[in-house]
C-alpha cells in the first residue's frame, strides 16, 4: 500500500489544527508520528485512516501496483487501527470478541482465536466478558486485534497506555513479530513506542 497526502489541512470551527501536510508512507516502512499532547497526532492519524476528510488538500490511497486508487469507503479492508478512544464490544467474552472479529477479519496466518489467546496469556479469561477486563488487558486485546488480523496498514495511537512494564516488553515482541512488510504508523511521545520506526514525523511540522 502507498499513502499520497498532498496539502493536507484540518480546521476545526475557526481553528486550524493542520496546515499544508505533505507525507508519502509506503508499504515496508515504519513511521512515527510525535508532537505535544493536543498538537494533532490523533487528528492526522484519522485522517490517513479516512476517518476524517481534510478541510483542504487531498490524499489518496493506492494498492501496491495498482492503476486506480482505493475508494475511501474500502479502506477499511486494508486497515487496523488501535487506540485508547477505540471501543471494543464488552457484552462479548473473549472468545466470542476474537470469533466476531474473525468473521471480518481473518488473523495472520491462519491463527484461530485459540492461538490469539494464548498469544495474549488469557487462558483463565477466554470465557470472561470483556467488560470485565482490566484497562492493560483491554489494551493488549486493542493492539493483538490490529497487529494479528490480516490488514496492509497498521495504526496504532500511544499503543502502550495502560500497560506495566510487562505489557511494555509483550507489545514489543508483538512489533518483531507482526510488523513484517506492513504499513506501520505509530503515535506517541514515549520512546518506547515507536524508536524501531526508520521515519519520524513532529506535526509541530504541519502549524
Amino acid at each position: 500500500m502507498r499513502i499520497e497526502v498532498e496539502e493536507v489541512a484540518k480546521r476545526f470551527r475557526l481553528e486550524w489544527i493542520l496546515r499544508r501536510v505533505n507525507l508519502e508512507l509506503e508499504t515496508g516502512r515504519s513511521y512515527a508520528i510525535s508532537g505535544p499532547n493536543g498538537s494533532g497526532k490523533s487528528t492526522l492519524l484519522k485522517i490517513l485512516a479516512g476517518h476524517l476528510t481534510p478541510s483542504r488538500g487531498k490524499i489518496t490511497f493506492w494498492n501496491d501496483n495498482a492503476q486506480t486508487p482505493i475508494p475511501r469507503d474500502q479502506l477499511y479492508r486494508h486497515l487496523c487501527y488501535a487506540a485508547p478512544y477505540v471501543e471494543l464490544i464488552e457484552e462479548y467474552t473473549l472468545r466470542e470478541a476474537l470469533r466476531f472479529h474473525q468473521g471480518f477479519k481473518p488473523f495472520l496466518d491462519q491463527m484461530t482465536p485459540s492461538d490469539i489467546i494464548d498469544l495474549l496469556a488469557f487462558q483463565k479469561s477466554a470465557n470472561k466478558n470483556v467488560r470485565d477486563f482490566s484497562s492493560g488487558m483491554r489494551q493488549r486485546l486493542k493492539l493483538v486485534l490490529a497487529l494479528c488480523s490480516e490488514a496492509d496498514f497498521i495504526i496504532l495511537d500511544e499503543p502502550t497506555t495502560n500497560l506495566d512494564s510487562q505489557g511494555v516488553e509483550w507489545y514489543r515482541g508483538l512489533i518483531d513479530r507482526f510488523r513484517r512488510d506492513r504499513l506501520l504508523i505509530v503515535a506517541s511521545n514515549v520512546d518506547v513506542d515507536f524508536d524501531f520506526c526508520e521515519e519520524k514525523v513532529n506535526v509541530q511540522e504541519f502549524k
